[in-house]
């Protein structure tokens, strides 16, 4: 995984990507390639110039709509109101295809998500 240094208190735009009980389970998804999912964001995150990270996470919690995975806004999206966009089902390429299309253009806060992504967005567990 490519660590980027975060300067000036500044934090890029971030995925956890959940890889517990169910998330990047061959036995819940059979025929998903989870480890190729996890490179194809850390390749993405690693040719974003550190306006991206990936990170992994045991358990997220709403493992019925697994694989999840949640985009957090970069400190500047944060102070233009952006918040945590939690993800689910989102094992396929085209998800991919979006969520990284959207940390590019600056993810929550700093661009709309696309709307096809708004349709998996899902609540956060209740702590």
């Amino acid at each position: 995984m490519t660590r980027v240094p975060i300067r000036y208190g500044a934090r890029p735009c971030s995925l956890v990507v959940c890889r517990g009980c169910c998330c990047g389970d061959a036995r819940k998804n059979p025929g998903m390639d989870h480890a190729g999912q996890l490179t194809r964001l850390t390749e993405a995150a690693a040719a974003s110039g550190g306006r991206l990270v990936v990170r992994t996470s045991d358990c997220l919690g709403p493992c019925a709509q697994a694989n999840v995975l949640v985009v957090q806004p970069s400190t500047e999206g944060r102070r233009k109101g952006g918040r945590a966009a939690w993800i689910g089902w989102s094992a396929d390429a085209d998800c991919l295809d979006e969520v990284l299309a959207w940390t590019e253009a600056g993810g929550p806060g700093i661009a709309p998500p696309p709307a096809t992504l708004e349709l998996q967005m899902i609540d956060p567990p209740r702590t």
